[in-house]
């Protein structure tokens, strides 16, 4: 039988937005990029680009900690986010930035620079927009994703897990690079959690129609599996 364009267009699977929200150390990364990869959809890291605009505030002398002097400055960086997710790809103003921007002195100030209105007004209509032009689909992961950036995403993912277990897999992520002891890393990831849902600007948060997956007794395997199903569910229904 032949296939025509039309025929084609009408047969091929519609292109889906899913949202992955939740806090570090519940897998969201690993998860993302697998399930992209599985359906053939683009990805995106939303954490990668706060990261991203930490940096260039960092490096350009701005002090994190005046609300008012980042605002001023959220405009000017030129951040491009590669959407492959076998080889997600990040540059502000021409430069790859993936290695800097997972530095400590960057994840320590994210919270700070994140939080400033004005900040994630830019950021979320960057996300907007890659979403709504993806040709495939997309899965975005990050915090605010299926509340604020994508409310109207067509599935909307939000994985937990205990605080040992969180802290345990961000240890074993850092070891190597700025290694930390378990107890420290924990006490990090509790106070990156307090100020994501503290924040009052789109504050990290399980949006009311999302489908939480608790991923402490999971292998990534079997998570990754459970999104990917709740996806395809989505796609044939």
């Amino acid at each position: 039988m032949s296939v025509t364009v039309e025929t084609a267009a009408r047969t091929a699977p519609a292109a889906v937005i899913v949202a992955i929200d939740g806090p570090a150390g519940t897998g969201k990364s690993s998860t993302s990029k697998a399930v992209a990869a599985k359906l053939g959809l683009g990805y995106l890291d939303t954490g990668a680009q706060y990261r991203a605009i930490t940096w260039w505030m960092v490096n350009n002398g701005i002090d994190v900690e005046d609300a008012t002097a980042v605002a001023d400055a959220a405009g000017k960086p030129g951040i491009v986010s590669g959407t492959d997710p076998a080889n997600p790809t990040i540059t502000v103003d021409g430069v790859d930035v993936s290695g800097p921007i997972r530095t400590q002195e960057v994840t320590s100030k994210v919270s700070a620079v994140s939080a400033v209105p004005e900040v994630r007004a830019r950021i979320t209509e960057l996300q907007r927009t890659i979403a709504t032009e993806a040709p495939r689909g997309i899965v975005v992961e990050g915090r605010d994703i299926g509340t604020t950036v994508l409310p109207d995403a067509d599935v909307k993912i939000f994985l937990t897990a205990s605080a040992e277990a969180r802290a345990a897999r961000r240890s074993g992520e850092l070891r190597g690079r700025d290694a930390a002891d378990l107890a420290a890393t924990q006490a990090a990831l509790a106070k990156r959690d307090a100020a994501d849902s503290g924040r009052k600007t789109s504050p990290l948060a399980k949006a009311d129609d999302a489908i939480e997956v608790d991923t402490t007794e999971l292998t990534l395997e079997q998570v990754i599996e459970c999104v990917v199903t709740l996806v395809e569910e989505k796609r044939s229904a």
